[in-house]
């Protein structure tokens, strides 16, 4: 038996995602179907799938899974383009929607662009935390801040914070020669992190500027992650590198994202989101 899915393919900034809608349908083993078509060769290519569901807690539900098939449980780039998708596909006419994800209900905004559909948008992040435990991070202290970490025998200073989904912060001269292939995984693997963790190497440009790569948990290098450049951000306001209440520009390899954290952690994340095209995929059912 064969199963035919209609998909669209979206990307915030290079990160890249297959979309299904599973309003009215439901999908048996997504993790399956997330390696199938993440493949780059065998498959449509992407850097996971994201199912929009029914909610009863928002407007709509975002799944989404990393080409590995584990399931995430939030992605910035990723919630960004379902707001796009919802809107343009007629879903619905509210420009401010809220989303259900696996870290919490997100409010999102949305900028339409000449031709009437959505060019960018801003999504209320939710808190970061610091706390070890909100991680997880093994540490005897309650967060971990600016912490030595031993990589392949080199030590790091690390910071740690949960945007839902655990973030390792390191900060660097140069990122551009980082041998991240080498290292990410390192990291992602660690001992200290039992969930696995993203890691993100940032070089500071000034106080409102940061520049950044990105090992995503499952996924490998990506052009962007959403909520590695707002957990970037705020690890730079902790180490004094910027300040609260101020936007700062997050350079990654595919474009920029404009982040503020208030005094409580709150964090407001500026985008793009880009549709790229629709098609239909057979599987085996």
């Amino acid at each position: 038996k064969i199963l035919k899915l209609h998909f669209s393919k979206m990307h915030g900034l290079g990160n890249d995602y297959v979309y299904i809608n599973c309003l009215n349908q439901k999908l048996k083993h997504p993790e399956e179907i997330a390696r199938i078509v993440s493949d780059r060769h065998f498959g449509i290519g992407s850097d996971g799938l994201i199912l929009i569901c029914p909610s009863d807690r928002a407007d709509f539900q975002m799944r989404m899974f990393n080409a590995d098939g584990s399931e995430g449980n939030m992605c910035g780039n990723g919630i960004r383009c379902v707001g796009k998708y919802v809107y343009d596909q007629g879903l619905t006419e509210l420009t401010s929607i809220q989303i259900e994800t696996k870290s919490g209900v997100r409010s999102l905004d949305l900028t339409l662009g000449p031709d009437g559909t959505v060019s960018s948008v801003r999504v209320d992040m939710g808190k970061a935390s610091l706390k070890a435990k909100d991680i997880p991070v093994e540490t005897d202290y309650d967060d971990f801040i600016s912490q030595p970490m031993l990589v392949r025998g080199e030590v790091y200073l690390v910071t740690c914070v949960s945007m839902g989904n655990p973030h390792a912060v390191v900060f660097c001269d140069d990122v551009d020669n980082l041998p991240l292939a080498e290292i990410g995984p390192l990291f992602e693997r660690h001992e200290k992190f039992p969930e696995g963790v993203n890691t993100e190497f940032i070089q500071l440009i000034d106080h409102k500027t940061l520049k950044m790569r990105v090992w995503e948990r499952g996924s490998g290098e990506t052009f962007a992650c959403g909520t590695g450049a707002c957990a970037s951000v705020a690890a730079a306001i902790v180490n004094e590198h910027c300040d609260f209440d101020e936007e700062v520009t997050v350079h990654l390899l595919g474009g920029d994202l404009k982040i503020t954290v208030h005094s409580d952690y709150t964090v407001l994340m500026d985008g793009p989101a880009v549709h790229v095209f629709d098609g239909d995929i057979e599987l085996d059912a």
